[in-house]
């Protein structure tokens, strides 16, 4: 693969920075922006949604969070990995893409109009009502999760929406018709594109909860909240339309022209060859000390994630008990993220690793989630001595928990849209084709959904041990700054392996494999994108081969 992506002396310096595409590459690089564009805003919908329906149901809260993560979720994804590769083995590519994104969009649409109005009908509140008296408090999440078991499954396809449709459907698609030398150029697009669409999507569900707090369309029911449910479901379902009518679009207009896509060539240039096993790539991992610190690196930033935002979502819901509220709040958040991850992509990231070199830039995010989570759980310890602290402050000791919650929540997320992701993918460029591949496998695949597991794991031990979020929070908060150590530990031990492998070539040709970030995780190594369904499964292994 060259360093430098094919074409780009044919561009002045500003535009082989901001848009390094020719004028006839149009053509087939607007539909597939658009197409993305449209799939993330529907994420970025959904992921608020799917925390707003469960966590300010009644006799419900954030406790439900680690239960669904383990309990549903995860079964979710392996039934999910099983249907694909079942679905892939037997109709075109073509047709699965229209299979399961309507699969998706008909469930959307039965549970907004069908199942949520009849709601009080087919929860089982009685069975709930009566497991709340024999069992103990902190089971309070997983009684939730029974009693609203149509809201726990919104929230498992909304979060499969993000692995299934947006990593699997798309990236599979994209990598099977771009070139390397077009991905080079367009996918840093994407990414500018999936910020923005974060942007859209969280002004856009804070007008549908404004629009219906106002009144909004009466026809739809007095209820406000349900109002805003159908406003951004439907949004979801219109946009998720369109994203299925330009991929026809394509597949007759565009993929039909061999100047836009030659089979021969791409699966030339953009296949590995050889089946991947999933205990072959763990036994690899655990032979290499380099890619055990780059695992340890995704386990700690997951593990660190979960542990700090099931506590704050549970004081989000407490500021914010009407789900509209919450919604409109965390979606102002949605927007923010999607700001300051665009910012940073396109002045931090790189500009920080190449004038203060990796070690330093990997530090950034750490550091951030360490100051931020001081000032969070300083100020959750200190609601409990309101009398000493808060009367110099004109906030409320919740609302500071908050504030400082949401900082963490944004910062963080934004650098790891920025510099964790652009750090992580130029750790694996030194290595061999077959360190990549096999490294990516597990550590893609696995040790980040590990990673959160183990942070749900964590939080539903508490809850059992101690009934309460609150309660078990001193001890979340020990384990989080105890992770935060190891994860520095992890990338100073990675900075010194790095830099010597990387002695004998400037860190400017490191940096170029990479630009943009997704390059080598979605051409490089497309298969393995299929392990993020479901971490431990070797059926990935024969999907890999038969659907890519």
């Amino acid at each position: 693969m060259s360093e430098t992506p094919v074409g780009s002396q044919e561009f002045r310096p500003w535009r082989r920075y901001l848009w390094p595409v020719h004028r006839f590459e149009l053509k087939k690089l607007i539909p597939m922006l658009l197409m993305f564009f449209f799939i993330s805003f529907d994420y970025n919908i959904l992921r608020t949604l799917k925390d707003s329906l469960l966590i300010t149901a009644k006799s419900s809260g954030a406790e439900v969070i680690p239960f669904v993560k383990v309990w549903a979720m995860f079964p979710g994804a392996i039934l999910m990995t099983f249907f694909f590769a079942w679905l892939s083995n037997r109709v075109s590519r073509e047709t699965v893409f229209y299979t399961i994104i309507g699969i998706f969009l008909t469930y959307f649409f039965i549970f907004t109009f069908v199942l949520y109005p009849y709601r009080d009908l087919i929860h089982p509140n009685a069975t709930a009502d009566y497991l709340e008296t024999v069992l103990p408090t902190g089971f309070k999440g997983f009684i939730a999760m029974i009693r609203y078991w149509s809201f726990t499954l919104f929230y498992v396809m909304s979060e499969l929406w993000s692995s299934t449709v947006l990593f699997v459907l798309f990236w599979g698609f994209a990598n099977q018709v771009t070139k390397i030398g077009e991905a080079k150029r367009f996918y840093g697009l994407f990414g500018v594109g999936a910020n923005f669409s974060g942007i859209f999507a969280g002004q856009a569900s804070v007008y549908c909860c404004s629009f219906s707090r106002q009144g909004g369309f009466t026809f739809l029911g007095p209820d406000a909240w349900y109002q805003s449910l159908v406003l951004m479901v439907s949004l979801v379902i219109i946009f998720g339309l369109i994203a299925l009518a330009i991929f026809r679009w394509m597949n007759v207009n565009v993929l039909s022209d061999k100047r836009y896509y030659d089979p021969v060539s791409v699966k030339t240039e953009g296949s590995v060859q050889g089946k991947l096993s999933l205990r072959q790539s763990f036994s690899y991992l655990l032979g290499s000390n380099y890619l055990l610190s780059i695992a340890g690196i995704v386990i700690c930033y997951n593990l660190v994630i979960n542990l700090t935002e099931v506590l704050w979502k549970h004081q989000v819901s407490e500021l914010y008990p009407d789900p509209n509220d919450y919604t409109t709040y965390m979606n102002h958040i949605v927007s923010l993220i999607g700001l300051v991850a665009t910012l940073s992509s396109l002045f931090v990231s790189g500009n920080a690793i190449r004038k203060y070199g990796w070690t330093f830039t990997a530090l950034l995010t750490p550091i951030i989630l360490l100051v931020t989570s001081i000032g969070f759980f300083g100020f959750f310890f200190a609601k409990a001595y309101p009398d000493l602290v808060f009367p110099f402050l004109e906030m409320t000791p919740l609302m500071l928990v908050v504030f400082f919650g949401t900082s963490q929540n944004i910062l963080s997320r934004g650098a790891k849209y920025s510099v964790f992701d652009a750090t992580k993918e130029i750790a694996f460029v030194p290595l061999s084709p077959e360190s990549k591949l096999v490294g990516k496998a597990a550590i893609d695949g696995v040790c980040s959904r590990m990673g959160k597991s183990a942070g749900s794991v964590v939080h539903q031990t508490f809850l059992i041990l101690f009934s309460t979020l609150s309660a078990g929070a001193p001890y979340v908060a020990v384990l989080l700054f105890t992770v935060i150590i190891v994860w520095v530990i992890s990338i100073r031990l990675l900075g010194k392996q790095f830099n010597a492998l990387t002695t004998t070539e400037p860190l400017e040709n490191i940096i170029a494999k990479t630009e943009p970030d997704p390059v080598e995780e979605f051409v490089s190594e497309p298969q393995p994108q299929i392990s993020k369904i479901a971490p431990a499964l070797d059926p990935i292994a024969d999907l890999q081969q038969q659907a890519i």
